[in-house]
């Protein structure tokens, strides 16, 4: 029999937690202490242990380098980036995991990461590109809470009930990166049965009428989606073609 080659591989996880923070879509972030890439911004991440499942490593990984439980969070498996050039200590394939949820804490640095925070993606992307595939992983896992929003209730969770239309419509705005045409995402808000409930008051305050309160509904999924393209108003459309 012929010799063959034997691979040596390493496994890693990498987490995409996205929130909302002062009407932006955040991302949490370290910057790197340790080679490859000292210095370099990155995803929070690392390798497992002997006997550790993925989860079990993200879980880990997201205490030791930023402080927060991830018990609370639902992280959704993303799939896997396994580059042969991704990582230049090495072949390393990365199992990376999305979690959205709001109302999260300042994270705080510790492990291999000399610092982590909450950034904006347009604040992350005048740095220049993440460590390793970092960028591409982001960008996988933003689509996906994109289009989550189109599918499910998730939106309402960011919202301090009682909320307003206008306030829903600020997630949706974040997190989509996109204006919405205020009438055409109210009407479809209130058509899509089980997503929001009437509060029975009012906001007042500020300029204009006051604005109707409304609660979380039901509903987990939205049926029909709320699509992207029928609430952006048709200038930016055009705009963005």
């Amino acid at each position: 029999m012929g010799t063959r080659d034997h691979l040596v591989l390493r496994l890693a996880v990498d987490l995409v937690i996205l929130t909302v923070r002062e009407n932006l879509l955040q991302v949490l972030v370290i910057e790197r202490g340790n080679d490859p890439f000292v210095g370099r911004p990155a995803l929070p991440g690392g390798f497992l242990r002997e006997g550790e499942e993925p989860l079990a490593t993200a879980h880990r990984e997201l205490r030791e380098e930023t402080g927060l439980d991830a018990s609370g969070l639902h992280l959704e498996q993303l799939p896997v980036a396994g580059a042969p050039d991704r990582d230049p200590s090495g072949r390393v394939v990365s199992v990376p995991y999305l979690a959205i949820a709001p109302s999260l804490p300042i994270p705080v640095a510790g492990s291999d990461a000399s610092v982590a925070r909450w950034r904006s993606l347009d604040s992350l992307a005048e740095d220049g590109p993440l460590a390793f595939d970092h960028d591409e992983i982001l960008s996988m896992a933003v689509e996906r809470a994109r289009i989550q929003l189109e599918q499910t209730t998730l939106a309402a969770a960011f919202c301090t009930e009682p909320f307003t239309m206008g306030q829903l419509r600020g997630v949706y705005e974040a997190v989509w990166g996109r204006p919405l045409d205020p009438r055409n995402f109210s009407r479809k808000v209130i058509k899509t049965e089980g997503f929001v409930v009437e509060a029975g008051e009012k906001r007042v305050g500020g300029a204009g009428r006051p604005a109707a309160l409304y609660r979380r509904g039901t509903a987990t999924r939205l049926h029909p989606p709320m699509l992207r393209a029928e609430l952006t108003p048709p200038t930016q459309m055009k705009a963005s073609c």
